[in-house]
C-alpha cells in the first residue's frame, strides 16, 4: 500500500517525509478515519544520546507528518483528487519524556480547525503505548510564486 508520499509528491526530497531523498526519514503517513498515522523505526545515528533519539529528529518527525495530515484535510475539503502542497507556517512541539532511539514510534496527527486554505493539526508520537511529544501546528497550502508551490 502507497503512503500519501509515495502517492502525491514520489518526487519530493524532503528530509523528513520526501521518497526521494536517500537520506531522509521517509516517514511513510497513512489515512485512517480522521487521522493521518504513520509508523517509524529509528537508529543509533539519531540519538542525542545512548538509547534517546533526538530532539530535532522527533520535531521532523511530527512537522512533516501533521503537514501531510493537513494536506490530506484540505485535498478532501476541497474535492480534490491532488493533494496541495502545504509548508509549516508556525508549530510547537513538546518533549514530554525520553524517546526510545531503536523502538517502533507511533505517529498519530488529526485537523482540528481549518479554512480553505490552512489547517490546524494536533499530533502524537508514542512508544510502546506512551506518548513520549506532541505537535501543534499551521499548515498553509502555497500558491504559484512561493518556491515550495511545484515541490510535489
Amino acid at each position: 500500500m502507497k503512503s500519501l508520499q509515495e502517492k502525491y509528491a514520489p518526487q519530493n526530497a524532503c528530509f523528513g517525509c520526501g521518497p526521494a531523498n536517500p537520506a531522509g526519514l521517509h516517514i511513510r503517513s497513512f489515512v485512517r478515519g480522521e487521522e493521518v498515522v504513520a509508523s517509524w523505526k529509528g537508529e543509533p545515528r539519531y540519538e542525542a544520546f545512548p538509547g534517546v533519539l533526538n530532539g530535532g529528529i522527533i520535531g521532523a518527525l511530527l512537522d512533516c507528518h501533521c503537514n501531510w495530515a493537513a494536506a490530506w484535510h484540505l485535498m478532501k475539503q476541497s474535492n480534490s483528487d491532488r493533494a496541495p502542497c502545504t509548508v509549516t507556517a508556525e508549530y510547537s512541539i513538546r518533549l514530554l519524556r525520553p524517546t526510545p532511539s531503536e523502538k517502533v514510534l507511533d505517529l498519530a496527527a488529526k485537523v482540528t480547525e481549518s479554512t480553505p486554505d490552512r489547517a490546524t493539526v494536533e499530533g502524537t508520537l508514542s512508544a510502546q503505548g506512551k506518548v513520549c511529544a506532541t505537535c501543534r501546528g499551521i499548515f498553509v497550502a502555497v500558491k504559484p510564486g512561493h518556491p515550495a508551490y511545484h515541490r510535489w
